[in-house]
């Protein structure tokens, strides 16, 4: 339904974030234990992310202070360079250490919860030990398919970089000379920034569905890429406002967790303080719900896509033959009812 109305899109919104708090709810031990396993050490690492950072450089850093003061007294420069080094690689190291923690209990979490939702959706057993057995065929499918999507990111910010040094160029042609305070660079500037944005919103939206068909449909590379522009072809206000609803909470958590951190790093001694620990944990265990309800709406939202492109009833059919079946889609708040009687 390219053309259906914002109204309606809306209810179908409402319908998924439904649908999905359904299914957690009817499963809600099983959930649990996925999120204390997966989400949980996820979501309180990005909490408590930058006061780690903080407490792990201030004490380099205040002593690269005291060695800028002694340089500016004494000039010996070549004892800087050494401790700045180290500062800088202690630093990196931290940063990959963190973001490799980071992408592999994301990748876990999001193909644990992805299965369970799938198979709940139909009615099927939820267990544990299923949806950890499935790790091992989903994790490195989502693992290669997350590496391909950098890359085609990274193909996109060069091509922006490209032509943001050839309107460079064409400044200096015009001016005889490039500044940075030139109507025409900013003008430039603001025009770039807003193209990039709306580039990568129209990716996000068309690769709202990549993990879940890399799990659900055991497709990996760039071809989940392409099954989901196409699956969310007609949904695509849906999924905007999915993304736009849950980012719009991890953002706001993980701000606080930011300013907490520079606070607590400022006062040196944010671990001693109940009011920082308390906000950590408050943050941590919101967080977990955002993401776990996230990933659902997500897999819910691949299942609506799949019945409004007709894909559904096969497997419906195939799924429960002899039987009277009726897909969980409230035809209030999803654009089609499928049933099948046998």
């Amino acid at each position: 339904m390219e053309n259906s109305s914002s109204s309606q899109s809306m209810v179908d919104f409402w319908g998924v974030i439904t649908e999905s708090k359904r299914i957690i709810n009817a499963h809600s031990r099983h959930f649990l234990a996925l999120s204390v396993l997966f989400l949980l050490p996820l979501s309180f690492s990005l909490s408590v992310f930058p006061t780690l950072l903080h407490t792990f450089t201030s004490p380099a850093t205040n002593h690269i202070v005291s060695l800028l003061r002694l340089t500016t007294s004494q000039n010996p420069p070549i004892l800087l360079h050494p401790i700045l080094n180290q500062h800088h690689h202690k630093t990196l190291i931290f940063s990959l250490l963190f973001s490799s923690f980071i992408i592999f209990f994301s990748l876990l979490a999001f193909a644990s919860i992805t299965f369970s939702v799938f198979h709940g959706f139909y009615g099927r057993p939820v267990k544990l030990a299923s949806a950890i057995s499935s790790l091992l065929r989903s994790f490195f499918p989502l693992l290669i398919t997350f590496i391909a999507a950098q890359i085609v990111v990274f193909v996109i910010l060069s091509l922006f970089g490209a032509f943001a040094y050839l309107g460079m160029k064409g400044i200096e042609g015009i001016e005889g000379g490039f500044s940075y305070n030139s109507v025409y660079f900013h003008a430039l500037s603001s025009i770039g920034v807003v193209l990039l944005g709306l580039v990568l919103v129209y990716v996000c939206v068309n690769w709202v569905l990549v993990g879940v068909i890399v799990v659900v449909e055991s497709k990996w590379g760039f071809e989940p890429m392409v099954r989901s522009k196409g699956l969310v072809r007609g949904m695509r206000w849906v999924a905007l406002s999915l993304i736009m609803f849950f980012g719009f909470f991890e953002l706001v958590l993980l701000w606080i967790s930011v300013v907490s951190g520079s606070n607590a790093g400022a006062e040196l001694d944010g671990w001693n303080s109940w009011a920082f620990v308390v906000q950590i944990v408050a943050t941590t265990a919101v967080l977990t719900l955002v993401l776990l309800h996230g990933i659902a709406a997500t897999t819910v939202l691949y299942m609506y896509c799949k019945a409004l492109h007709g894909e559904l009833a096969g497997e419906i059919a195939h799924e429960f033959a002899a039987e009277y079946v009726s897909l969980p889609f409230d035809e209030k708040k999803v654009p089609h009812v499928v049933c099948f009687v046998y």
